[in-house]
């Protein structure tokens, strides 16, 4: 008989599928309680919280999952093959400059925000920005900063080049996994406030609105009742091109990793380029807007964009699943340095998002494509609105280009701030 915490996949599994039925089962709900409470806290959250509070409650352990694994390299591919069959890139462009001036603007924020958050947790408590030689604190942030700007791969681009003690990674991991999932929550919490944000912006949101209606009028027009057929081919295009996009992903940066020296060796600032995990989720997308040049865009009358959809809400839950409520005062310190970090990050958004009266919705993915990457920036997209899946890849698959060198970047300065 199994012991708490639940260790077996099946079952765990079998417990996050409740999580997502619960919520939309009640969501579902246009009366009374529920009603009220869904239009304070969007669907996406709570698919995001109650696998969370498990894990916060002992009841499953993600430590030995490979849910998360299994979610981000399968179902998340798939579900951007199936939520860009329907792109229209000519509208994305019409976007405008915003998008990018937003996640620009994130990304100078992780930059500036990791030095002075060591600055301002200094004053008060030097000791838990001190440390020496490769035990310092600030090596250890600046692995935080790579994750932050690009993800995993630059993540472990920065522990290779500032030789942080790998005894004490885990601490920098807990406080990247704790306040990045802080920060996406009370993103989506936002998500929920879209209008309301977008009028103290004073937000311009006529293209967007524009890419929305037209993609929604596609839809319409080519709107189906789904037979197994169509499931059958849906399943047939969204797991063929995983499996092309795994393959290409690999060999294309095995090939880079072969050729480029830049490249190859983990301290240069282009050593993210050499992630098959990125170029995965580049193929997948390329193989999604390639389809959308056929006839099977019209693949999205018959549900396409609601099978990705779900891909989604499972990778959400997985996601959730990672992150333990009880383990935030763990390390009250260094989780109080990336509270401050990432306030600047937002707080900086906040202000060029009002000067340039640039949408929420820029800055909520502009941010994530920064702080999650691929997997998360297309999911705070997708809730805002299924067409608009393929800014937020292509914004986090800018956050991989950068990521290395806004990390360095950072790590430089955060020496120089401790050591003030």
């Amino acid at each position: 008989m199994n012991q708490l915490p639940l260790t077996d996949d099946t079952v765990i599994l079998g417990l996050l599928c409740v999580c997502l039925g619960f919520v939309f089962l009640t969501s579902s709900i246009k009366t009374g309680f529920w009603s009220k409470f869904y239009k304070v806290v969007p669907t996406l959250l709570m698919c995001y919280m109650l696998p969370a509070i498990l894990t916060s409650v002992g009841l499953i352990s993600e430590e030995d999952s490979n849910l998360y694994y299994i979610a981000s390299r399968y179902l998340l591919p798939a579900a951007l093959i199936l939520m860009t069959l329907s792109i229209d890139l000519k509208a994305i462009m019409n976007l405008g400059s915003k998008a990018l001036i937003m996640f620009l603007t994130g990304t100078v924020g992780i930059i500036l925000g990791g030095p002075l958050a060591i600055l301002i947790v200094s004053i008060f408590s030097p000791e838990t920005v001190g440390g020496a030689g490769f035990d310092a604190v600030w090596r250890g942030l600046a692995t935080i900063a790579g994750s932050w700007i690009g993800g995993g791969a630059n993540q472990a681009a920065m522990l290779e080049v500032f030789k942080y003690n790998p005894a004490n990674f885990g601490g920098m991991v807990l406080i990247d996994i704790v306040v990045a999932n802080i920060w996406m929550a009370i993103i989506l919490l936002g998500v929920g406030k879209t209008e309301r944000i977008d009028r103290w912006l004073k937000a311009d949101t006529s293209s967007i609105d524009t890419l929305k209606a037209k993609v929604s009028a596609h839809t319409a027009k080519i709107a189906r009742i789904t037979s197994l057929q169509d499931f059958v081919v849906l399943t047939c295009l969204a797991f063929t091109g995983v499996g092309l996009a795994h393959f290409l992903g690999f060999h294309f940066a095995d090939f880079l990793q072969s050729n480029f020296e830049m490249i190859r060796n983990k301290e240069k600032a282009l050593s993210s380029l050499g992630s098959d995990f990125l170029w995965m989720v580049v193929f997948a997308t390329a193989a999604g807007i390639l389809l959308s040049f056929t006839k099977a865009k019209n693949f999205e009358g018959a549900g396409a964009s609601k099978i990705g959809g779900l891909f989604i809400y499972i990778l959400v839950a997985t996601i959730g699943m990672k992150m333990d409520l009880g383990k935030v005062l763990e390390n009250p310190g260094l989780i109080a340095i990336g509270i401050i970090w990432i306030s600047i990050h937002a707080g900086l958004l906040i202000l060029v998002a009002k000067l340039i009266k640039a949408p929420f919705f820029f800055l909520a993915v502009g941010s994530q494509a920064n702080i999650g990457g691929a997997a998360s920036a297309p999911i705070v997209a997708a809730e805002f609105h299924p067409s608009l899946t393929s800014v937020g890849i292509l914004l986090a698959v800018l956050g991989y280009v950068v990521g290395t060198a806004g990390a360095y970047i950072c790590g430089l300065l955060m020496e120089v701030a401790s050591k003030v």
